[in-house]
C-alpha cells in the first residue's frame, strides 16, 4: 500500500463525520447528526458526490456514504469538513452488513450511483440491485422509502429493470437517457467523478427509481430469466 493512502487511512482515523466499523450505532444516528432529520444512504459511495450533492441540496436532511475503501472516503469527508457540510457522515464497512449499523424503518432513501455492474452473470448476486440485497434493505427502510440506482451500464438497468417486475417492487420513474431529457431534474444532475468520465466518452447515463414491496421479501424464491438462461455453466 502506497504512503499516500496509509497517509490518508490514519487521516479518516481522526475524522469527526466518519465512522469506521463502528459499534452501537443502530437507531442512533439522530446523536451522530444531533438531530432528528430523515437519513439517506449512498451506497458504495467512493469519494461521495453525490452524498455531498445531495447535502448541498437538502440542508433539512442527513446524508451517509457507505463504502470500504477508506482512501476514496477520505476524500468526500474532507470535503464535508471543509465547505462544511454538517449534514454528512461516512461509514466505512460491507453494504452486506448494513444491518449491523441501522435499526428498521431509520433510513429514508437509498442512492446507488455507477457501481460495479459485475457483468458475468455468475456474479449477479454482488449487484447492489439483487433480490438479495434488496432484502436486507427492506426492513432498515422507512415507509415510503425509494431505492434509487443511476448506472452508465445498460445490463445493470436492464438487470434492475427485471428485479422490479420479479421481485413485485413498484416502479416509480425510469429514464433510459437522462441527459436526452429536456430538462434535467437538479437530483439528477448532481454528478460522480465516473459519471463525468463516462459522459466524455459519449455513454448514455440511466436511472430508476422504485420502492419495494410491503409483504417481506425471500430473493431464494425469486427467480429471473438471466438466471434460468445460465442454468447449466457460467456465463
Amino acid at each position: 500500500m502506497g504512503q499516500k493512502k496509509l497517509q490518508r487511512f490514519a487521516e479518516i482515523e481522526t475524522f469527526p463525520n466518519v465512522l469506521i466499523y463502528p459499534e452501537g450505532m443502530q437507531g442512533k444516528w439522530h446523536e451522530f447528526f444531533k438531530n432528528n432529520h430523515p437519513v439517506t444512504l449512498e451506497l458504495a459511495c467512493g469519494k461521495g458526490d453525490y452524498t455531498l450533492g445531495m447535502a448541498r441540496m437538502f440542508t433539512d436532511q442527513n446524508f451517509i456514504g457507505v463504502d470500504l475503501k477508506g482512501n476514496r472516503i477520505w476524500r468526500g469527508a474532507k470535503t464535508a469538513m471543509e465547505e462544511p457540510l454538517t449534514n454528512v457522515g461516512f461509514l466505512r464497512t460491507q453494504i452486506d452488513k448494513l444491518n449491523n449499523y441501522f435499526a428498521p424503518g431509520e433510513i429514508k432513501d437509498i442512492w446507488i450511483t455507477f457501481p460495479d455492474p459485475f457483468l458475468r452473470n455468475s456474479k449477479s448476486k454482488k449487484r447492489l440491485t439483487h433480490p438479495k440485497f434488496l432484502q436486507l434493505f427492506q426492513p432498515l427502510l422507512a415507509p415510503g422509502a425509494t431505492i434509487n440506482l443511476k448506472t452508465d451500464s445498460p445490463q445493470l438497468y436492464a438487470f434492475t429493470q427485471e428485479v422490479i417486475r420479479a421481485a413485485g417492487c413498484t416502479l416509480i420513474q425510469d429514464i433510459p437517457d437522462v441527459y436526452a431529457l429536456p430538462e434535467v431534474p437538479p437530483l439528477l444532475k448532481i454528478q460522480t467523478f465516473y459519471e463525468g468520465m463516462h459522459l466524455a466518452d459519449g455513454r448514455i447515463i440511466r436511472y430508476l427509481k422504485f420502492q419495494l414491496p410491503a409483504t417481506p421479501l425471500d430473493w431464494q424464491s425469486i427467480k429471473l430469466p438471466s438466471d434460468e438462461a445460465t442454468v447449466g455453466g457460467e456465463d
